[in-house]
């Protein structure tokens, strides 16, 4: 058979069909019973049960996962990048208290590797397993000529649900709540544009070097698949937030882009601050090595990455011990880190 015009322009639809024809099997894994149709259609359909729900709220966002794919690429191994960012997405959506329902992955390339579209595949397939999210349905572009040989950009899109009561905004909020951090697992996805210019320029070091301190090498250090606290954030609410009742875990923030000082005030009232104590959990010895290596402020730290922390929990303080044992109770670490004060809708490092 001849070569077509299109896969001579870089192009091989042929091909694509044929990786996209094992997605099916991929993909079982994820369903769920609402989840109508089948994979490969115009549109992923998901049928709501809004029978369980008086006031559903559905609930959205989109994401990448930044730079961190240039790790990936230089270790060539793109198994973890899809985990990450289902990941990342259900954190976003648990802050409202959202369950998570389904998820679209986008995929963009110049020219389509197999082993490459299998393993970013199975890295959604795991995110949405752990989570209990359906992977529905997605896209993959290819693009010759618009990316660099070997490269390629993922992006996804979570959808949610919330009862509309249960929604949390921080609205009930207030001086004198307890605020605990929630372990990460490293820089999950942000920060790496800052964190490769210190190990690859500064430190001269490659991705495979092994590196003491971090107990392994830095590709595999800065590869470490982003937490998800979905679960454990919806059992919390579940637990205690009862309805009719003032809730006792009263805002949640996802510490990604922007770490702890733009973050924690998306979900602070105007009368509010909070005070982080520095020094009261355990920061990973990767974020220790960027700030001296890379000759970089405290305060700028806590701006770039999440310093340990991925997720912040404010709680009403009479209840935060209970809190903190039942986030422990589940094996994710946990530190009491500050307190909510009197203030601007700032956050306060001291």
């Amino acid at each position: 058979m001849n070569r077509s015009a299109y896969a001579s322009a870089g192009v091989d639809i042929d091909l694509g069909n044929q990786m996209k024809s094992s997605l099916p099997e991929l993909l079982a894994s994820t369903h769920r019973r609402e989840v109508l149709g089948k994979v490969g259609g115009f549109g992923g359909l998901f049928s709501l049960d809004t029978r369980k729900y008086r006031q559903p709220v559905l609930v959205s966002s989109v994401d990448g996962v930044g730079t961190k794919l240039k790790i990936a690429f230089a270790m060539d191994r793109h198994d973890s990048i899809g985990h990450d960012l289902v990941n990342h997405c259900v954190n976003d959506i648990a802050v409202i208290g959202a369950e998570p329902l389904f998820f679209l992955d986008y995929l963009g390339t110049g020219k389509l590797k197999p082993h490459v579209f299998t393993e970013i595949i199975k890295g959604f397939v795991r995110g949405c397993v752990e989570n209990h999210c359906a992977l529905i349905g997605g896209e993959t572009a290819q693009m010759p000529g618009f990316y660099q040989a070997g490269e390629y950009d993922v992006s996804g899109t979570i959808v949610g649900v919330v009862e509309k009561a249960a929604m949390l905004d921080g609205r009930f909020i207030r001086p004198g709540d307890a605020v605990i951090g929630m372990a990460s697992s490293g820089l999950h996805t942000n920060g790496y544009s800052l964190a490769r210019k210190v190990f690859f320029e500064k430190m001269k070091l490659k991705p495979k070097s092994r590196v003491a301190e971090l107990g392994t090498t830095i590709g595999d250090e800065l590869l470490k698949v982003h937490v998800s606290y979905g679960r454990v954030l919806q059992n919390l609410i579940k637990r205690f937030n009862l309805r009719g009742a003032r809730p006792v875990v009263r805002g949640l923030a996802h510490i990604t882009g922007g770490g702890f000082i733009d973050n924690i005030p998306r979900v602070l009232p105007k009368n509010c601050d909070v005070c982080i104590r520095r020094g009261s959990w355990e920061v990973p010895p990767v974020f220790r090595i960027i700030a001296a290596k890379g000759g970089i402020p405290e305060e700028e730290m806590h701006r770039v990455f999440n310093m340990g922390v991925g997720m912040v929990v404010i709680v009403a303080a009479a209840k935060q011990d209970s809190v903190f044992r039942s986030i422990r109770a589940t094996g994710v670490r946990a530190w009491l880190i500050g307190e909510v004060l009197r203030g601007e809708g700032r956050v306060r490092l001291v």
